[in-house]
């Protein structure tokens, strides 16, 4: 059995089954009993553009979740495939002791899109190291050590990004690491009460995805960094979600006039090919890792072959009438499902259907799966279905999600 498979190209398991107790066994029992239960223990086989077919037994799903904005540009986008294979006969991962071309080449295309307020960039290979990062270096720059974040927000699962987001989590592994702080997300009052002498810095997703997108009012991010300012802290957004054009903007922050000291990205910046994510920063704050040029170290932050990969998407995001593209998609969305039972949550691509019923956004993502629209509820939310089609499809594409939604969910 060499594995091929008439709908996935080649599987390590001859049958569902297999794949499924292979994985429970050697990786995620949980998962995999959880899956099973709602019967959607699908295994990911052939995918293109915006959807994705099981190994199996060939049922597409348009993909509506993007696993968070990795796949921004699709699955498989030809003109980053085409860079990748090119990037093979000539790079590799590199060596992050030694200056870089391509880091440098990658972090100028990144400063370009922040109109320069963020020079520099500090590369990871995951979202949560990209946070871990700037929180620590908020510390160093400030002399604080309070971090202040919203209630319900998600930016990782290590060490700093953990104990910044919702304590559910940091429940399972033991107590909150000290110096954590939480108020409501647009809650501005509630964040003049939290900044002290003591903080550090205040780290907020500028629109929180596990929150079931609430958008910020007009004038919160900018408020927030003006506050923090005046009480000498810092403003992190954690953009991994909503940056890279799935907003309608380069950066979400941009449409708000706010004025970050960092900014972290990941997720879209991969292309869906390689792990990548970097920390953009003023001057100011990167002055510290100037003066102290050894400490702080990535092997595979800014992989010289993942650079390659970042550097395409950003050609391709920054391109003339790609911005124009993704906003007039995402009005195509909400002209498509006016009307519809749930309140359309909507900046640019990034979408949230919030239903009245508590567990609407569980219930609305299972009902959209069986008729083959992939989405995913929010986490902390469950009113809400996260629902991010990627930016590349065409308006064909969008008018067949459209009525598979009115479908599903009519």
């Amino acid at each position: 059995m060499d594995g091929r498979q008439p709908h996935g190209g080649r599987q390590p398991f001859g049958t569902r089954a297999e794949a499924s107790q292979a994985f429970a066994d050697h990786v995620d029992a949980g998962k995999t009993a959880a899956l099973q239960a709602i019967d959607f223990d699908v295994v990911m086989g052939e995918r293109a553009g915006a959807r994705f077919a099981d190994a199996y037994d060939g049922r597409w799903f348009w993909n509506c979740h993007c696993n968070g904005g990795v796949f921004n540009l699709g699955h498989r986008n030809e003109r980053v495939i085409a860079a990748t294979k090119e990037a093979l006969d000539h790079v590799d991962v590199g060596n992050h002791h030694l200056i870089s071309g391509w880091r440098a080449h990658l972090a100028r295309q990144l400063a370009d899109t922040t109109d320069g307020r963020l020079p520099h960039a500090v590369f990871g290979s995951s979202g949560a190291e990209a946070v871990d990062v700037a929180l620590k270096v908020a510390r160093g720059v400030t002399g604080r050590t309070t971090i202040v974040s919203a209630q319900g927000a998600y930016h990782g699962s290590t060490g700093y990004a953990r104990s910044a987001g919702d304590p559910h989590f940091d429940e399972l592994f033991g107590s909150r690491l000290p110096g954590f702080e939480q108020v409501p997300f647009d809650d501005l009052a509630a964040l003049d009460a939290a900044i002290d002498g003591e903080t550090a810095a205040v780290i907020l997703e500028s629109i929180p995805a596990t929150l079931g997108f609430p958008l910020p009012s007009a004038g919160y991010l900018r408020a927030v960094g003006e506050l923090a300012h005046s009480r000498g802290a810092l403003l992190v957004l954690d953009e991994v979600q909503t940056g890279l054009g799935r907003t309608g903007t380069i950066w979400h922050y941009q449409q708000h006039d706010a004025e970050p000291d960092m900014v972290i990205t990941g997720k879209g910046l991969s292309g869906g090919v390689y792990p990548m994510s970097a920390v953009l920063m003023t001057s100011d704050v990167h002055r510290l890792l100037d003066d102290h040029p050894f400490s702080h170290d990535s092997t595979f932050g800014g992989a010289e072959l993942g650079c390659v990969v970042a550097t395409t998407v950003l050609d391709i995001v920054t391109e003339p009438g790609f911005l124009e593209r993704v906003n007039a998609l995402g009005e195509r969305f909400e002209e498509g499902l006016r009307g519809a039972p749930f309140e359309l949550r909507r900046a640019g691509m990034t979408m949230g259907l919030a239903f009245d019923d508590p567990l609407g956004g569980f219930l609305g993502s299972a009902a959209l799966i069986d008729v083959g629209v992939f989405t995913v509820f929010a986490f902390y939310d469950q009113s809400v279905t996260q629902f991010l089609p990627p930016l590349t499809i065409t308006d064909d594409e969008a008018d067949e999600i459209i009525s598979l939604v009115r479908r599903a969910l009519g």
